[in-house]
């Protein structure tokens, strides 16, 4: 593989086939403003995204709910007399109607439950763990649950007991402190002495999670999401919303409320790739919408929910409701809005307020539909706005215009939602690298007037191999940011964009490419990642021109550039792409303000190998590197490498 070209030689001559080009900023002339939700991130529960991912719940199936009862468990004994167990269903219509009765003949400890977790349990050594159960006796009796941690080969790596069970349903919970690490460790209910006992909601959580929240995300995979400092984070999906069928949709109001009480969901990528199943794939739905307002209201991010318009995925059962019932949809809409922002007298305020939030989320944005077209959304969307707009003027409605970046659906879309109130219109390109690098341009010639855009969903897909994280190569991060330098250049009309999707399980994907990838223990930034940090991290607060031979600079030679400045903090931010397989050697003028006598800052993301990419056994391949520059005359000279994203920080003095 050939290393990464050193930020050192950014600065030295180098043949080059290019001709220095002369590039000037307008810097004291801003164009446009740059919304504070320009760059944020898209969740969707995929590629085991939520369960065995951001919710940090680390056992499977962990209260008898899958349609098959025992998914993810295993039960172990000597013989039938032993030990043995049955699946109970109160057939109440309740969301948790099952638990398990084990009857124990067993003094020795030679029966027992295993859970294997979502492709194993990950357990840090010397951390703490969470162990929680419900459960009771039938009549008084001597059993005590030993619980295990055990590691890949079954060796013990942490226990504690379970004791004094009484014989009503009472929660019991416990500590456990890993005396070794574990990629794919497993749990083991040991069930020790005679009689009865049935259990349920058997959980176990690192203490380790977002904020230290019992019950709550891991931590390590939030604070990625914080360290891109996002404007938005838009959720829950994506094709989730859909469902395969309506009744496979996404509802918020199951996912609300005491976690206990939550209907689980078979995920509807469970089943959508043959090659990718994934049967034990279903949404307990500890990460509901409460939890989504509350994490981005912990990254000072807006909340941006989609819903369902009635309306399932077109690229499955194309199932819609009839129109003369739609307004449960619609009053799911509504009550939305009344949770996030009501006040604690309204039923569905009061819910956000028992749940433990009495101040409202402050919800400004609400997405209706995800990637539905033709007439069958138009005359659905209509209905919903109208409602909305009725009751809540303020909302700013995101609409979309399909699955596809071009053609016949989305032309159709947007000549009919120009003539509506959307405040945006989701737009989606899963492409090549090459239409990225060919539609850096794309928005320079969009209408300024009517709806806004939102680039919603998008990723280069480029070639890969076996390796999961493999389609997430330079060649695609370096195509994305060329694409990128577009979108800011027309923060007037794009004012929002998320790269999709966000969080992938080496072990349990169905999608790829991915923005963060990671395992049971640990994650990795990939390259694409590092592009949005850059573009996200150094958004500004304007735009400002950067010209050469008075042109946008989108493609020519391979050379793709956007400009902006941070009002707030006196800095000139220019962002550069160069695709070329050589070095271009750039002549800057920069106009219009007076420099600081400060040094700039110099990040640089390169590698002459673009196929190159970060996984979990190298997680620092690829990244930006950064350095001090001095910068003393409103004329310099930079030198591009080949194949990098260079973005230049410039502090200046107000005049």
């Amino acid at each position: 593989m050939k290393k990464i070209f050193p930020i050192v030689y950014f600065f030295i001559s180098c043949s080059a086939a290019f001709s220095q080009r002369k590039l000037t900023v307008y810097a004291g002339k801003p164009v446009a403003s740059i919304a504070p939700t320009m760059w944020g991130v898209f969740f969707e529960d995929i590629n085991f995204g939520a369960d065995g991912g951001l919710y940090a719940e680390l056992v499977k199936n962990r209260s008898f709910e899958f349609p098959t009862a025992m998914m993810g468990w295993r039960q172990t004994r000597s013989s039938y007399q032993k030990g043995r167990f049955l699946i109970i269903n109160k057939s109440d219509n309740s969301s948790n109607s099952r638990f398990a009765r084990i009857t124990i003949n067993n003094t020795e400890g030679n029966y027992s439950l295993t859970n294997d977790g979502f492709r194993g349990i990950g357990v840090h050594k010397d951390k703490q763990y969470n162990f929680s159960i419900l459960a009771r006796a039938e009549k008084p009796t001597n059993i005590k649950i030993r619980v295990q941690l055990v590691n890949y080969a079954g060796k013990e790596i942490g226990t504690t007991t379970i004791e004094k069970i009484g014989n009503s349903w009472e929660k019991y919970t416990a500590n456990i402190v890993a005396t070794d690490s574990a990629q794919r460790g497993k749990l083991n209910l040991i069930f020790e002495g005679e009689g009865v006992i049935d259990i349920d909601i058997v959980s176990l959580f690192p203490r380790d999670t977002w904020k230290n929240r019992p019950g709550g995300l891991r931590n390590d995979l939030v604070q990625k999401i914080a360290d891109l400092k996002p404007g938005f984070i838009r959720f829950p999906g994506g094709c989730i919303v859909e469902g395969k069928d309506l009744t496979n949709r996404y509802q918020w109001k199951t996912t609300v409320g005491n976690v206990d009480d939550r209907k689980l969901l078979m995920n509807r990528w469970n089943v959508e790739f043959p090659g990718r199943s994934a049967p034990d794939y279903y949404q307990s739905f500890g990460l509901g919408f409460y939890e989504y307002f509350l994490l981005a209201e912990d990254l000072g991010a807006e909340p941006l929910p989609i819903l369902n318009c009635g309306m399932a995925c077109q690229f499955n059962s194309g199932e819609v409701v009839a129109m003369d019932e739609l307004q449960p949809y619609i009053d799911d809409a509504l009550d939305l809005i009344e949770f996030a922002n009501g006040s604690i007298n309204t039923k569905w305020g009061k819910l956000r307020n028992d749940m433990g939030h009495p101040q409202p989320f402050q919800l400004k944005f609400l997405g209706v539909g995800n990637e539905q077209w033709e007439p069958q959304y138009i005359e659905r969307y209509k209905v919903f706005e109208k409602a909305i707009l009725s009751k809540y003027p303020d909302i700013k409605i995101v609409s979309g215009s399909g699955p596809f970046a071009e053609g016949e659906y989305f032309n159709y879309a947007w000549n009919e939602l120009k003539q509506l109130k959307p405040e945006l219109i989701d737009e989606h390109y899963y492409k090549p690298p090459g239409w990225f690098f060919s539609n850096a341009s794309r928005y320079d010639n969009y209408e300024r007037t009517g709806p806004k855009v939102f680039a919603g969903e998008y990723a280069a897909h480029s070639k890969d191999n076996p390796e999961a994280e493999s389609r997430n190569n330079w060649e695609s991060a370096l195509a994305e940011a060329a694409f990128m330098t577009g979108l800011e250049r027309n923060a007037d009309i794009v004012r929002m964009c998320s790269y999709a999707p966000l969080f992938a399980h080496v072990d349990a994907w169905q999608w790829r490419p991915d923005l963060i990838w990671f395992d049971n223990l640990s994650t990795v930034a990939t390259p694409n990642y590092y592009v949005q940090k850059l573009f996200s991290n150094n958004k500004g607060t304007h735009v400002v021109t950067i010209l050469e031979d008075n042109k946008v600079v989108a493609g020519k030679d391979s050379l793709y550039c956007s400009a902006v400045i941070d009002k707030q903090k006196n800095e000139l931010i220019i962002k550069m792409v160069n695709n070329a397989p050589a070095a271009q050697t750039i002549e800057l003028n920069l106009d219009g303000i007076k420099l600081a006598k400060t040094d700039a800052i110099l990040q640089t993301l390169a590698t002459n190998d673009r196929y190159s990419y970060n996984k979990l056994s190298e997680p620092d391949k690829l990244k930006p590197q950064e350095k001090k520059l001095p910068v003393r005359s409103n004329k310099l000279d930079q030198t591009l490498l080949p194949y990098s994203v260079t973005v230049l920080k410039i502090s200046y003095s107000v005049k």
